[in-house]
């Protein structure tokens, strides 16, 4: 199974922020599986940001919830996590996760990663 992301790669403030993961060699809509966002800003650890189970169940980190969002184009086997509005503080470099475990922010040791892309906040 492999995760790719892709990106606008800079954004403005105040804008919204959709980067697909698309998922080759497996599928999104597999029972019992979950597909996260995970974040790490700048000179900071790793932050889970959400997921989105087989059923389309979503799971949203308490402190982003307000301003994200999950979709998924099955026919892609594509799933994004919308983040609106952006602020600078939302510079980082996003990666997409599978695992049969929903983790939370619970431990980062997923089944697979993306390579990553990185997502700059700026006017």
């Amino acid at each position: 199974v492999e995760l790719q992301e892709s990106g606008p790669g800079l954004v403005k403030p105040s804008q919204a922020l959709s980067p697909p993961c698309t998922v080759s060699g497996g599928s999104i809509t597999t029972n019992f599986y979950h597909w996260s966002w995970i974040r790490q800003p700048p000179g900071k650890g790793l932050e889970w940001m959400g997921a989105i189970a087989g059923s389309g169940r979503t799971s949203y980190s308490p402190s982003l919830k307000s301003r994200t969002s999950f979709s998924r184009a099955t026919s892609k086997n594509q799933f994004t996590l919308q983040v609106s509005p952006v602020t600078p503080e939302d510079t980082a470099v996003e990666y997409c996760g599978g695992d049969g475990v929903l983790k939370g922010g619970e431990g980062y040791e997923y089944d697979y990663w993306g390579q990553g892309t990185q997502v700059t906040v700026s006017a």
